[in-house]
């Protein structure tokens, strides 16, 4: 069995481990602490060798303690695709894409609503609810369907209409939003006591970080237990990039992998730049809204926790940088033509990466990972709405679902 805790990542307090309610008193985020050390005695890589090839071959550092509650579509162990043709006309030396849109409902959203609902179905929960820009809606609403919860989505009402249609198909309750994601939260909020609901929305719960952390580990050991040197990541909650960055330090305190921590890339769409400003002296910061930027897994004005994603970016000695429509649009077509389906936040990593071959940024000597987070057809028809009830607020919910 696991031995579990909590930690903070901003004062680092230790502290019991518990299903909700991820923010200590100083204001950090709390995140799953294991026995490493015990770990580093009894669990080695070379256990692995022989293990089904899914994201819970690394059981022992996910925080389900009872394995009947797991909840798996058999996520995970996605492709990792070398670009060789590129590597020859670009100045870096490897480079690769990270297939997400092969997992179970097309996005890399099933790792973390995998861990997440395993873990509602440990503590006993019976209802979730998740604000999502799309992907994460459709991953709650499969994997709840999957463990006989229920669960209901708030969508803000311009996001992609062929994500938003599938969350019915899998059983959820479904409600489009007059605003933004944060909107979308904020009705949860308001409800979750009445309504009995667990928020399993970013950075709420332990599950869904640890379940972005397995891209982190799989890439690990697709590479040879090596680290590449440069991740390339789209960001909007941010809870995969402190996946990936908890995943490297806990293979680090297990002796599986040395060697400098790669290099953190967070890219985000102008218009919805809040990581990008983050980064920027005062005096030359956009503080862009959010009016110019499309509807993806990138609009997230307020991150749950910005200031730990600047520190990951910082310590990595990384970067963000906003990409504009054209460039991500052009990205599409040209991963396409490659024959790679390529959602705007997987393309807006490629676009990222030739900005940065371009300004000098990467290195001759770097080996470069690129994440596609999911599959461009999700997006096909951007820009059209699906008949499904429009809210504003939770009084609203409470009159429609009366």
């Amino acid at each position: 069995m696991n031995q579990l805790g909590l930690y903070c990542s901003r004062c680092s307090a230790r502290l019991p481990f518990r299903y909700q309610d991820m923010k200590c008193t100083c204001g950090g985020t709390l995140l799953v602490d294991y026995d490493l050390e015990h770990l580093s005695r009894t669990f080695k890589k070379e256990a692995l060798q022989n293990r089904y090839p899914s994201m819970w071959r690394y059981k022992e550092l996910l925080p389900v303690s009872n394995p009947d509650c797991i909840i798996t579509l058999g996520e995970g162990w996605t492709p990792l695709l070398r670009m060789q043709k590129w590597e020859q006309k670009l100045p870096i030396r490897q480079l690769w894409i990270k297939r997400e849109e092969q997992n179970p409902t097309g996005s890399f959203k099933s790792r973390g609503f995998s861990v997440a609902v395993s873990l509602l179905k440990e503590s006993g929960a019976t209802k979730a609810a998740v604000p999502s820009n799309g992907n994460a809606a459709g991953a709650l609403a499969a994997y709840a369907s999957r463990a006989g919860l229920t669960s209901t989505v708030f969508i803000p009402l311009d996001c992609p209409p062929l994500i938003v249609e599938e969350c019915p198909l899998y059983g959820a309750e479904t409600y489009l939003v007059d605003g933004l994601i944060h909107d979308a939260a904020a009705i949860i909020e308001a409800g979750k006591q009445e309504q009995g609901w667990v928020n399993v929305g970013t950075l709420k719960e332990p599950g869904r970080v640890e379940g972005k952390k397995t891209m982190g580990l799989e890439l690990a050991e697709q590479l040879g237990w090596t680290f590449p040197d440069v991740i390339i990541y789209p960001t909007g909650g941010g809870s995969g990039i402190i996946g990936m960055w908890k995943a490297y330090h806990e293979l680090k305190a297990l002796g599986w992998i040395d060697g400098p921590m790669p290099r953190f890339v967070c890219v985000q769409e102008a218009g919805c730049q809040p990581i990008v400003d983050g980064l920027s002296p005062p005096a030359v910061r956009e503080q862009t809204g959010t009016g110019e930027a499309n509807p993806t897994g990138m609009r997230v004005p307020h991150p749950p926790d910005l200031p730990l994603i600047l520190s990951i970016v910082k310590q990595s000695g990384g970067t963000a940088l906003a990409l504009s429509k054209e460039q991500i649009a052009e990205a599409t077509r040209s991963l396409g033509a490659q024959g790679i389906s390529s959602s705007p936040e997987g393309s807006a990593t490629w676009a990222g990466m030739l900005a940065l071959c371009d300004s000098g940024w990467l290195r001759p000597t770097d080996s470069v990972v690129l994440f596609n987070t999911s599959h461009a057809m999700k997006y096909a028809k951007l820009g059209t709405t699906p008949s499904l009830p429009t809210i504003k607020s939770y009084a609203d919910y409470k009159s429609l679902s009366r």
